[in-house]
């Protein structure tokens, strides 16, 4: 914090983080080591975007630093470009400005997929997941799938996330249908709606069979750390994926020699 706050006080923000009265004032949602994130609209008021800002940084040489947020923030609109051209589900790109560092992209309306599997899992007993339970999982199974589904189609067109976790997805929320809003229909539909993908700053693009499983290996990971009771429903999302993929069946095999050599590594410690 001590840092930002150094930071505000040497460079002025960009323009695009002054107020203009046919836009809704930046709103700081997060703040991480390379980042800011900020919630405001584009054009017009009624359109809301999340805008994406790398201040400088003061321990790096200013040439270097807007060099590496030049390449860093390209290479990430690059990504999110050929994704939206493909029809991955990701957000739209609306603008951008890579000198001052900072870019804009569709608002996407929802819940993370974390939050949202693990409020539908705490509202259910902790047996739901035993193969002796009875409750229907039905909906967190087709959750997983459609998660399959956009990572086959994610690795279709050449790209390979690179931090892919239940943070970076989000649910997006259908319109609703007339005032059909009931405790017992929310619950019902908690899990319902669009997987988007999101933050793909360490995004590349990448064809090699060794990437697309790493990329699988590191959701299944964080899954396993972040839902440890939906742990086994992991199944499903790979067998989407090899629906979704037709290249599937060799990334497959390789996230075997991926899970063997994380094994290994956590032997070895």
């Amino acid at each position: 914090m001590a840092a930002a706050a150094t930071e505000s006080h040497q460079f002025a923000p960009p323009k695009v983080l002054t107020y203009n009265p046919a836009t809704t004032p930046p709103l700081l949602i997060s703040q991480g080591a390379e980042g800011r994130l900020y919630k405001t609209t584009h054009l017009s008021a009624d359109r809301p975007c999340a805008l994406k800002y790398r201040p400088p940084k003061l321990w790096r040489h200013p040439i270097l630093d807007a060099r590496l947020t030049k390449t860093r923030m390209g290479g990430e609109a690059k990504v999110l470009e050929r994704c939206y051209r493909a029809g991955v589900p990701v957000p739209a790109l609306y603008a951008m400005d890579l000198a001052a560092g900072w870019m804009m992209i569709e608002w996407i309306h929802g819940m993370p997929v974390r939050q949202a599997i693990n409020e539908w899992l705490g509202e259910r007993p902790e047996t739901i997941l035993d193969p002796a339970d009875q409750v229907d999982e039905t909906p967190l199974v087709e959750l997983m799938k459609r998660i399959g589904t956009v990572l086959g189609s994610l690795h279709r067109t050449g790209v390979v996330h690179g931090d892919l976790t239940t943070s970076n997805m989000m649910l997006k929320e259908k319109e609703s249908k007339g005032n059909d809003k009931s405790e017992a229909g929310s619950k019902k539909y908690a899990l319902e709606g669009d997987v988007v993908l999101i933050d793909f700053g360490l995004a590349t693009q990448s064809l090699a069979d060794e990437d697309r499983a790493v990329d699988l290996y590191v959701l299944e990971r964080a899954f396993a750390s972040t839902h440890p009771r939906a742990e086994k429903l992991f199944t499903h999302v790979l067998e989407a994926y090899r629906v979704a993929f037709k290249k599937a069946p060799s990334v497959l095999a390789k996230l075997e020699d991926v899970r063997m050599r994380g094994r290994k590594r956590s032997m070895v410690g």
